[in-house]
């Protein structure tokens, strides 16, 4: 396989490095083309993954902006890549999955991008409240990449990613009929007492703008897709130890449209999505929603144009700068209800990740190497040609088992919980 990673982040650079771990000799990955908006960033994480020798993979870095979709095109075809892995920002996604298609190549990604109406109606349906759904974009595609043989696999990370997996595992293994899954995202992450006033953006800073603060959904068989404002759903979880409650609530997020795609099909009937959020950071997500920060409208100040959300997005920390001095750790998984052999059975499949290990292992904090080992481990399942088939797919839609195998044997920890 040679692939192109758009998107030298944090996420980005942990992906390559479990890729290079699980594939030291190139049997499966020959080549990397790291590319990034930033060329001097795709060329340090270049640097940083073939410091201790590139072994049987090679690496190069090229500049690369993703807005350009006919560039995008051009360098996939000049470097014969055959599998995009799309590490970018969502607003980006649409045109590197085009660009992709153009090229002939296969693709992944970590989640997709979606437009909400300035003034969303909220209720039943998406149509009120978004100009384009979550995933819709891709979905709406994939006759065109069944006719041409070609493979999409969005949504591989952890969340969206691994637990959708979690969740194709309770339908296969657990359950004679799964009923509910409820994707729960949490964890003990605690900054040191001098930081305990810090804002931290665990992840790209544009993705938690856009999932924390636009319309959230969740799914019912009955009722469709139920779409409410911002931070609704307030509930408690309880997580596996040593975590602890966690206060969450619902936010924008793929799952709930994925599961039921194809998990209706096992007597799914409901699906949710929700997330611990910092006090912190979801104090500064209300005051940049009603200053209006978060817009993409250009505003002059000083006589310069600028974009909003690009001043917030500049401005704030950086998930690579951040976290070698936080304790605790990240817990997601998928909460499942369904029926065995005539009972109402419940189990929460998780999966934990420590901070001060990823630090000791990868380099960065805990949300970020959670999410680039799950999406390396699904990358290896494509390269192995484990998962194939033509289309626009995610996770859930391939059999569970080979991806669960390989996380007990990479090291991905996870538990199952009966509840």
């Amino acid at each position: 396989m040679r692939m192109m990673l758009v998107g030298a982040g944090a996420v980005g650079e942990c992906i390559l490095k479990v890729l290079k771990k699980r594939d030291r000799e190139g049997e499966w990955l020959s080549f990397v083309l790291i590319s990034d908006y930033d060329g001097a960033r795709a060329e340090e994480v270049r640097k940083h993954v073939t410091e201790e020798g590139a072994e049987g993979i090679k690496f190069a870095s090229v500049q690369a902006d993703a807005h350009d979709r006919e560039k995008l095109t051009e360098l996939m075809r000049q470097y014969e890549i055959d599998f995009v892995m799309d590490a970018a920002s969502p607003f980006v996604s649409n045109y590197i999955f085009d660009a992709a298609y153009e090229a002939g190549a296969d693709y992944a990604s970590m989640g997709t991008w979606s437009v909400p109406k300035e003034n969303p109606a909220f209720g039943t349906g998406f149509e009120g409240s978004y100009l384009e759904p979550m995933t819709k974009y891709n979905f709406d595609r994939h006759e065109a990449w069944k006719a041409r043989g070609q493979m999409a696999c969005i949504c591989l990370g952890i969340d969206p990613g691994v637990v959708n997996v979690f969740a194709k595992y309770a339908a296969e293994y657990l359950f004679d009929e799964l009923l509910e899954v409820h994707i729960k995202d949490g964890g003990n992450l605690t900054p040191p007492e001098n930081k305990k006033d810090d804002i931290l953006f665990g992840f790209n800073p544009w993705t938690v703008l856009d999932e924390v603060m636009n319309p959230n959904a969740e799914w019912d068989k009955e009722k469709g897709f139920l779409i409410e404002d911002a931070f609704a759903g307030e509930e408690e979880f309880r997580m596996p130890e040593p975590f602890g409650i966690n206060r969450l609530v619902k936010v924008e997020h793929e799952e709930v449209v994925t599961l039921p795609r194809y998990l209706e099909k096992y007597g799914l009937r409901k699906a949710s999505f929700k997330i611990a959020l910092d006090e912190n950071l979801l104090n500064a997500l209300k005051v940049i929603d009603r200053m209006g920060l978060r817009s993409l409208h250009p505003v002059k100040a000083g006589g310069v144009t600028v974009v909003p959300r690009d001043v917030v997005a500049a401005c704030a920390p950086k998930p690579q700068d951040i976290g070698a001095d936080m304790t605790g750790g990240m817990c997601v998984g998928a909460d499942c209800i369904g029926i065995r052999d005539g009972q109402r059975k419940e189990y929460f499949i998780y999966q934990p990740f420590d901070n001060q290990e990823a630090m000791r292992d990868f380099g960065m904090q805990a949300v970020v190497a959670q999410t680039g080992f799950g999406a390396a481990l699904g990358i290896e399942l494509i390269g192995r040609k484990i998962w194939r088939d033509s289309g626009v797919f995610s996770p859930e839609y391939f059999p569970s088992r080979p991806f669960m195998e390989l996380m007990q044997e990479s090291g991905l920890a996870y538990g199952i919980e009966e509840r």
